[in-house]
């Protein structure tokens, strides 16, 4: 899966976070809601596996809130343009 290099650098020294998800212009605000939605189910079971994940649910929770309020307010929504065009 293309997210799954991301998805293991989520947490880390390398600064991925949910809201850097939620700000990044590469992602249209699906691409954006379907990984912070994936994002939260891992980070349930990973707690249920007795893991301890570096991310605190409400930071997925607030970045969802802020993709859906960039929504209400038409940003996002279009295909991003990607490599050279």
């Amino acid at each position: 899966m293309a997210f799954d290099n991301l998805r293991d650098r989520i947490g880390t020294s390398e600064g991925i976070t949910p809201l850097g998800i939620a700000q990044n212009n590469l992602f249209t605000a699906k691409e954006k809601l379907d990984l912070l939605h994936q994002l939260k189910a891992d980070l349930t079971v990973a707690r249920q596996e007795g893991l301890d994940p570096q991310i605190d649910p409400q930071d997925i929770d607030h970045a969802i809130a802020v993709v859906l309020k960039d929504v209400e307010a038409g940003v996002g929504t279009e295909t991003p343009q990607r490599g050279d065009a």
